[in-house]
């Protein structure tokens, strides 16, 4: 499936400070233009100021921000986008995002899928979509919404997280894949597997798993600090992994899910 979401992304969490202002500006730099970014990392205003100062169109960059779990009641949620958008210095986002799905639904599905809806009609949000729903949170949502408005969902995937079941519900059901943490908080760079791979085609490790994301039309949003690994992995999606790589990396799955708070859903196997 094509998706409209640039690829790859720049993901922007835990950055702030002068790590955040390297990161933004030596991305803009190499010709990034996707940012991500989410109310809880506590970061847009400071990439409201960068993007801001970088004198790059509105209409050349993509946006994405996610409403966290404590302003997804009627209430709170459109009063929090517009904040959002305030800090961004923006009239509006590209993609718009359900962070976490409410824990135990303390706010309804319906509630919470009513605020992106109604953000996206008000102008707020061009495109809606979700992250870290399970495959019937993603079937009640598409339920509630109507079918294609959910343009993606953003989950945790990687070489020892390959979540299956979630990338292959989405790409049967037109939802684009985001995968965040691709390259395992580095856990991927001590792999001798990858490490042969990488060998084999003069690439890097995370230009490896990069590719075999892309192989998988999966969209990433790595973060970086530095402009060298920044630009490996924008070279990255053109590395070609033969079936024997793919294979090889598929051998590396162990259910090994990193991002789990306490307030995450039910998972799939």
């Amino acid at each position: 499936m094509t998706t409209a979401l640039p690829n790859p992304g720049l993901g922007t969490f835990r950055l702030e400070g002068e790590a955040l202002k390297t990161a933004i500006n030596e991305g803009l730099d190499l010709g990034f233009r996707h940012i991500d970014t989410a109310q809880i990392y506590d970061n847009e205003g400071e990439i409201g100021e960068l993007l801001a100062a970088s004198g790059i169109a509105r209409s050349e960059l993509f946006i994405t921000t996610k409403v966290w779990f404590e302003n997804l009641n009627e209430e709170k949620f459109i009063p929090s986008v517009r904040e959002s958008l305030a800090k961004l210095q923006t009239d509006y986002v590209d993609l718009l995002l359900i962070h976490w799905p409410s824990p135990n639904e303390e706010v309804s599905m319906e509630e919470t899928i009513a605020g992106l809806v109604e953000a996206k009609k008000l102008g707020l949000a061009r495109e809606i979509g979700i992250s870290n729903f399970t495959m019937d949170q993603m079937k009640r949502a598409v339920q509630i919404a109507g079918e294609g408005e959910i343009l993606t969902n953003q989950v945790e995937v990687h070489p020892y997280l390959q979540n299956n079941a979630v990338v292959d519900f989405c790409q049967q059901n037109n939802i684009a894949v985001t995968g965040f943490m691709p390259l395992a908080v580095g856990k991927v760079l001590e792999d001798n597997s990858l490490a042969a791979i990488a060998e084999k085609h003069n690439a890097t490790i995370p230009q490896v798993v990069l590719a075999w994301l892309k192989q998988r039309d999966i969209v990433v949003i790595p973060s970086s600090t530095k402009r060298a690994h920044l630009e490996s992995n924008l070279n990255a999606l053109e590395v070609t992994l033969s079936g024997e790589d793919v294979a090889a990396i598929e051998a590396l799955d162990t259910n090994d899910r990193i991002a789990n708070p306490d307030f995450a859903p039910a998972w799939d196997a």
